[in-house]
């Protein structure tokens, strides 16, 4: 059975939220399938396929089990009956053998050697089995199990140290085993991958030996093997796992050198059972504590000369930089210190603590945690000693030390809450109640008053407030604010382990409830949220607020300082005066120091503790400068103009004091500090303007919480002191602010740009009164002329969101001024512009940018018409609502996961909402039928299998069908394989090609998708039906573009027209024997490599006979080499097809002939349908030559003689500007084709709206 649990995490900086499921495994589920698996051994072990499959699938079984092994234990003995059967029996083959103990091996590795030794029979009658077995061994082989680098070098150590205790081999053995092994460590050094596997083996076999033998055999060799240690001296090997082995090998020593002895002196609690606590409930004290010890209770015994030699080792393995070393020498301290006498012991006690200096490393702070845990959970850490012991845990669990751009110490912190664990199951609550329950009272005595030292003194000096600071306060500060996340659960857990074994936290259940194991995951819910519940309870509140003042606000990471001054700002309700008269002051010197991280804190505590005092002032009918000191005012006032004469706001520094000056700007508007010195207004406007002049100067990494804060603060600015009256603005402020924004739309930075348009957007309602008109003329032209370029992405992503803001500010009045609201006469070139930057699919090197703006596009359009729909409905005009029901249509078939949910959300939003209701929706009740309102929750827009099947069902509207299939040819042209076996798999049959493409590459891969997948097939049987003539001449259209991409797709489109019966596979083999002579070498041998596949798959198209031939000429032809080569071969070709050679033409003769002899040749190519038109329309754009008389690059083209029934022509028209730029002659198209560019009465203007296709057919 098996219990899931989820859990929230916080990876990388902890600023996010993941998702974690554990595995909590009630029992060993398998167990008849493992019994099963054990019986077939004889049957699976003859094959190697069979027998590999059944080790695989045990395996399996198995790895479940790793960090539950526990519940393996009742099965054991079982299967290792089982197994051990057939290693017995003598009729088993050496494979079974061989595969039986591999199994038996992977038991060993998951539930530890330990104990699966004590399992193993020990009978007479295995004596003589286990010689047979070490007699077929190889002699050699053997010799070096102690010397390899894997798992057999740890089991032979233990079968040495086994053996070699034996009663009848350490006679005559043991001596010889030792020469070689300290032979081996003096001969050998950590210099060659050789000598390390063997020191390993022999310092591993020593430990294991030292271990399970007994003291009086092994005492008389132990000084000398100390010896050899000291003279290798491998504390300075490189070698991780040598140091350790090394140290584990002393303390070994260490414990030779003392009698086996249990002290007497050491502190017992009583029984660690909480059964047999629990039946003993009410008895007499169970605590032992002896203080007076007399020599009958102690023996007393010389101590060795070399104890001292072992205890400076172990000492010294606790500052070694790995884990594993510390770790080892923690647990030899406290074994060996259990055997010293008292007076001893607390020397060794004592030198512990002096890891706990700052001149040591994090490395020397977390082994000596772990020391003084090991010597507490073993009673050896004498109550009279905690009062030295608890102030050095305090700090561990508050180290944290900077190297470079990151910081060591949660190793530190981590033990340090390992330590408490271990001290709240050591000792009794009588024993830690004095680092307990003094918290109460000096933190109820002065939870509102302010402090008689400085703060900094008052948590580092103050005799009385330490003690406030003990056990609970400081685990419940590392739970709560730690940055690391194992830290904050290790903390989480000592906390609780001490309100269960000691009771005498105060508000401990109710603590451990809201901070436990998963609570501390987030590490936002933590400083936000759970902080301020805990800071409910009076006597854990200054603790918090002491310790993010003096530990937090300047910490190194940015996140952190951020997160600590929000905190602030939730903890001033919990402490406002505490707040006001001695934080606040305490953090202003802070604000303008010369440490720049705690100038960054600082700076945004000040702003965050001054707008929760105003808020809370509110509440009371106080303002902001009743609560807090004249002089606090003053100095709030000053800070910007002291940074700005320290020239602080440049370089990196700048990067951090410019948002925080920022954020201290706007929390003090929203203040409504009375700041009548028109001075410190100026100051703070000409940074926030300086600040957005030089955004390009800025790091890319800090350019977005730049904008955020810059903006916020313009808006606050603005608000509180740039009116004259209350919704009437500064009318020289407005008209300043206004036009220099307007300008900065037109600057060359891109991110000066940005900062305008978001500027603008910013701006209250009164300071757009009456400029409304100028601020959407300019937004309105960033968006359109910047495109023109291409460049500027970003910049009209922010001018089309500051479209939507200023418009939701200005209100909407139907009948109203232009110029102070949106209305009827200006709504339409408010949608014309957002729904022109619908259609904006810009790319560069970081892919399509232009899903951003279209994304900023679709939220806009949402806010303005939910707005318009609520006030004045009736200027929301039908071709309004139709376009942008169509344009989010196309979107909501986007191949990009989140753009399409994105498009997908915004279309259900607009379509189902009733309060208010959008008019004039195309087709209504239909899209109510297609898109229930229920789908507004269940259906995932970012899974192509859901979406896709409601996406296609708009083909059969004939408002939609046209946006649809354009949003459908992009996406399947595209390369996302989901989007496309979705689309493939929901609309196989319901192709029709009625649709046009504006993009030329998605919509010819979308042609070979579907050719492949052989959506046509219906048309294979019938010759020269007219779909397949028209899809023939569609593609034939691309064929002479230069671009190497498009014809490509164009050749893979033209080889699965080859499907087709009749003169379509006629003129398809013209085409592409024309592309094995084209001007580009590349195209011309990827036209030869399609061939080739093409006449693989389709075995119909020509004679059996030459189709050897064809095949063969095809592959070992150079189709790169010159022209004049390859037409020779190329014409063969022909010649075995059956199709014409084609005519070497010059370019003027091309030109004379009206550009048609490539391109038009047959009667069947009048037929284009829509799809073909739509894209003629865009060859300019698009270069892609469509109908232009323009040759491929060379100075000759191929053509195909054209045939005598050809009667349609093009008929050429006046040349566009592109056109006669290229010299080329566009094409007059058919009148029946629908309109690019929609018109509207009012503007009397084509061309306006590129983005409104097909509207007002």
């Amino acid at each position: 059975m098996a219990l899931l649990e989820t859990e929230n995490e916080c990876p990388g900086g902890e600023g996010g939220e993941s998702i974690v499921q554990t595995c909590v495994l009630g029992g060993f589920g398998e167990s008849c399938e493992t019994r099963a698996l054990l019986s077939s051994l004889p049957e699976v072990h003859g094959s190697t396929m069979t027998s590999e499959s059944a080790t695989q699938r045990f395996l399996v079984i198995m790895n479940r089990y790793q960090e539950q092994p526990h519940l393996l234990d009742p099965h054991l003995e079982w299967m290792l009956n089982m197994i051990l059967e057939f290693v017995r029996s003598e009729k088993s083959p050496p494979s079974l053998v061989h595969l039986s103990f591999k199994f038996l091996y992977i038991i060993c590795k998951v539930r530890g050697y330990k104990i699966f030794m004590q399992l193993f029979p020990h009978e007479v009658a295995d004596v003589q089995p286990v010689l047979d077995l070490l007699s077929r061994q190889d002699p050699k082989d053997s010799e070096s199990y102690l010397l390899v680098c894997d798992s057999p070098r740890d089991a032979a150590s233990v079968l040495v140290s086994k053996f070699m205790t034996r009663p009848d081999v350490k006679q005559k053995r043991l001596g010889d085993f030792l020469d070689w092994s300290l032979t081996t460590i003096s001969q050998t050094n950590d210099q060659s991958v050789r000598d390390i596997m063997v020191l390993d083996g022999a310092l591993q076999s020593l430990a294991k030996l030292f271990k399970h033998g007994k003291r009086d055999d092994l005492l008389q060799y132990a000084p000398t093997i100390l010896q050899c240690l000291e003279q290798k001296n491998l504390s300075e090997s490189s070698q991780a796992m040598l140091r350790k082995l090394g140290v584990k090998l002393i303390q070994r020593l260490g414990l030779t050198f003392l009698k086996p002895r249990l002290a007497t002196w050491r502190y017992q609690r009583g029984s660690r059972s909480l059964a047999a606590n629990l039946s003993m409930s009410q008895s007499t004290t169970v605590a032992v504590t002896p203080e007076v010890e007399t020599h009958k209770l102690e023996e007393d015994y010389d101590i060795p000369e070399e104890l001292e030699t072992v205890i400076e080792h172990l000492l010294v393995g606790l500052k070694d930089k790995e884990t594993i070393v510390r770790w080892s020498a923690a647990k030899g301290i406290g074994r060996v210190t259990g055997r010293l006498p008292k007076e001893l012991a607390d020397e060794v006690v004592g030198s512990v603590l002096d890891c706990f200096s700052f001149q040591e490393t994090d490395n020397a702070w977390h082994g000596g945690c772990l020391a003084l845990a090991e010597l507490g959970r073993r009673g050896l850490l004498l109550p009279s000693r905690l009062t030295d012991v608890v102030p050095l845990i305090v700090k561990s669990l508050t180290y944290d030390e900077k190297r470079g751009a990151c910081s060591v110490g949660s190793n530190v912190r981590d033990s340090a809450c390992y330590v408490c664990w271990s001290f709240a199951r050591a000792y009794e609550p009588e024993e830690l109640e004095p680092f307990v329950t003094q918290i109460a009272r000096p933190a109820l005595q002065c939870q509102f008053e302010p402090l008689r030292l400085p703060l900094s003194s008052a948590v580092m000096t103050t005799p009385s407030l330490s003690l406030a600071y003990r056990i609970a306060s400081a685990l419940l500060i590392t739970a709560v604010f730690d940055r690391n996340v194992n830290c904050r659960r290790a903390a989480s857990a000592a906390f609780q382990e001490n309100v269960g074994r000691q009771g005498t936290f105060p508000h401990g259940i109710d603590i451990v409830t809201a901070a436990d194991y998963y609570a501390v995951g987030n590490i936002n819910n933590c400083y936000l949220n759970i902080s301020v519940y805990i800071a409910s309870f009076p006597e854990y509140t200054k603790a918090m607020i002491d310790h993010l003042i003096a530990m937090k606000i300047n910490h190194w990471d940015s996140v952190i300082r951020e997160l600590s001054t929000k905190a602030l700002h939730n903890l001033t309700p919990k402490a406002p005066n505490y707040m006001a008269t001695t934080v606040l002051p305490q953090i202003l010197p802070m604000a303008v120091g010369i440490d720049l991280h705690g100038r960054h804190g600082a700076i945004m505590a000040c702003a965050e503790i001054t707008h929760a005092l105003y808020k809370l002032g509110v509440q009371t009918n106080r303002t902001v400068v009743d609560i807090i000191s004249s002089e606090c005012v003053d100095a709030l006032k000053n800070i910007h103009q002291t940074l700005h004469d320290r020239k602080q706001y440049r370089g990196f520094g700048g990067e951090l004091m410019r948002p925080a000056m920022c954020g201290l700007i706007e929390k003090l508007s929203l203040s409504k500090m009375p700041f009548t010195n028109k001075t410190v207004i100026t100051g703070w406007q000409s940074l926030i303007d300086d600040t957005i002049k030089n955004l390009p100067l800025v790091s890319s990494g800090v350019k977005d919480c730049i904008m955020v804060a810059v903006v916020a603060a313009l808006s606050a600015l603005c608000e509180e002191y740039y009116q004259d009256e209350p919704g009437q603005a500064d009318s020289a402020m407005q008209d300043v602010l206004v036009s220099q924004y307007i300008e900065g739309l037109k600057s060359p930075q891109m991110l000066t740009r940005c900062g305008s348009a978001l500027a603008l957007g910013s701006l209250p309602r009164f300071m757009i009164h009456s400029k409304l008109n100028q601020i959407l003329k300019g937004l309105q032209q960033m968006c359109t002329v910047s495109q023109k370029d291409g460049s500027f992405t970003e910049a009209r992503r922010d001018a089309v969101k500051a479209i939507a803001q200023v418009c939701v500010k200005a209100g909407v009045c139907a009948h109203g001024s232009p110029d102070s609201a949106l209305c009827s006469e200006n709504v339409t070139e408010v949608y014309g512009a957002l729904l022109n930057c619908m259609n904006d699919y810009t790319t560069d090197s970081r892919g399509d940018v232009g899903a951003w703006v279209r994304e900023a596009a679709m939220t806009s359009l949402m806010d303005v018409t939910k707005l318009v729909a609520s006030i004045a409905p009736e200027i929301l005009l039908p071709d309004l609502v139709k376009c942008m029901m169509c344009c989010l249509a196309q979107q909501s078939a986007e191949k990009i996961d989140h753009y399409r949910a994105h498009a997908g959300s915004v279309f259900l939003h607009l379509l189902h909402s009733t309060d208010p209701a959008v008019p004039h929706i195309p087709h209504q009740e239909e899209l109510l039928s297609i898109f229930p309102v229920e789908t507004t929750t269940s259906l995932n827009w970012n899974a192509p299998s859901q979406a896709f099947q409601y996406i296609t069902q708009l083909l059969g509207l004939p408002q939609y069908q046209y946006h649809t299939l354009l949003g459908l040819t992009v996406s399947v042209g595209g390369i996302t394989e989901s989007t496309l076996d979705a689309w493939i798999q929901t609309y196989p049959e319901q192709i029709d090609l009625t649709g046009p493409s504006w993009v030329s590459i998605p919509f010819l891969k979308m042609l070979d998708q579907i050719l492949a997948n052989s959506c046509f097939e219906i048309f294979t049987t019938q010759e020269n039906h007219q779909f397949c003539v028209d899809l023939l001449a569609l593609c034939k259209e691309c064929k002479k573009t230069k671009d190497i991409s498009k014809l490509r797709a164009c050749v893979t489109v033209f080889c699965g027209l080859i499907q087709f019966q009749g003169e379509v596979r006629k003129k398809v083999l013209s085409q592409l024997l024309m592309l094995l002579c084209h001007s580009y070498p590349v195209i011309r041998k990827t036209t030869a490599s399609q061939m080739y596949e093409m006449l693989l798959t389709y075995d119909d198209v020509m004679n059996p006979e030459m189709l050897d031939d064809v095949m063969t000429l095809l592959s070992d032809t150079n189709w790169e080499s010159d022209l004049a080569t390859v037409r020779t071969h190329r014409n063969q070709l022909c010649d075995w097809l059956g199709v014409p050679r084609p005519q070497v033409v010059s370019k003027l003769a091309s030109c004379l002939d009206g550009g048609q002899s490539e391109l038009i040749h047959d009667s069947e190519s009048s037929c284009l349908f829509v799809g073909v038109l739509f894209f003629l329309d865009l060859c300019t754009a698009l270069n892609l030559g469509a109908g232009w008389c323009e040759d491929g690059g060379s100075g000759e083209s191929d053509t195909i003689p054209r045939s005598s029934g050809s009667s349609r022509q093009w008929h050429p028209a006046a040349p566009s500007a592109p056109a006669k730029q290229h010299g080329l002659r566009p094409p007059r198209f058919p009148t029946e084709r629908p309109s690019l560019f929609w018109t509207h009465a009012s503007t009397e203007r084509q061309g306006a709206w590129p983005g409104l296709k097909g509207v007002g057919e």
